[in-house]
């Protein structure tokens, strides 16, 4: 049996409200660090409703492309909207192909929530053939990325013992990727940082989709009762200075890449 981490069993649209606004435009600028180019044949591996998906089907044809994701509701999005690429339901550290079956490997905001992050990028590793690219990318935990540190010192205020506040945040810098790929034996480990940003009409635009959010901002919002909701959008609001119309929130993600 394959089971999603927790937070992340959600519909594709709930997922592009709430990062698919950051992850699109992340996704060519990933695919161009990764050199993916006509000809090759591709895997994205974690790849949620089909974000950085599409962007590979459009560079190299969807009978080029390959992904997999262990969220049921995440893989039917994909499938649904990408139906000439092969989407399967599996994880990273157990993916169901066999050895040198691509020419590059992709994972876009996935690592930091593998169960074994060195095993799954060790299987991307073993599907790549020689001369090859394996490539991840994460959001820069450390403040770089505005939206997530918002939310979660938001929710240190509230609910400081929640467990999903509390977990780790790993992967989230260029030495801990390098180190990563590094442990998984992937070679000519190189580094990049990426830039995108979001802007918002209102507070009530990025309420909204914290509400129905994935991953661990999304458990935390769950776990609330009513009183924990609204002082929880308070504290957001706060840290944002209350912003009565539209704003701007940046985001920093490291990439590396390297050879299998």
């Amino acid at each position: 049996m394959l089971n999603a981490p927790v937070g992340f069993d959600v519909s594709g649209d709930a997922y592009d409200r709430f990062m698919g606004r950051y992850s699109r435009q992340l996704a060519p600028l990933f695919a161009d660090f990764a050199r993916v180019e006509g000809g090759m044949r591709v895997l994205d591996v974690g790849c949620g409703p089909g974000v950085l998906t599409r962007e590979l089907v459009t560079r190299v044809g969807s009978e080029n492309v390959a992904a997999i994701d262990p969220s049921q509701s995440f893989v039917a999005a994909a499938r649904e909207r990408l139906p000439g690429a092969d989407v399967r339901e599996a994880t990273a550290e157990e993916l169901p192909f066999p050895d040198d079956e691509f020419d590059a490997a992709l994972s876009q905001l996935v690592v930091a929530f593998m169960q074994d992050a060195v095993a799954g990028v060790g299987e991307m590793r073993r599907v790549t053939r020689e001369g090859g690219v394996v490539a991840a990318a994460m959001w820069d935990f450390s403040g770089g990325m505005e939206m997530l540190r918002t939310l979660h010192t938001a929710a240190l205020a509230v609910v400081p013992d929640h467990p999903a506040v509390q977990g780790p945040r790993r992967f989230g810098s260029e030495a801990e990727l390098r180190e990563l790929f590094e442990r998984a034996g992937v070679r000519d480990v190189e580094a990049a940082r990426l830039d995108v940003d979001s802007t918002y009409e209102n507070l009530d635009e990025l309420w909204s989709a914290v509400l129905e959010s994935a991953g661990p901002i999304g458990e935390i919002v769950r776990d609330l009762d009513e009183e924990g909701v609204a002082r929880y959008r308070e504290e957001i609001g706060r840290r944002l200075g209350d912003p009565a119309g539209p704003f701007t929130l940046r985001a920093r993600a490291w990439a590396v890449r390297g050879r299998p």
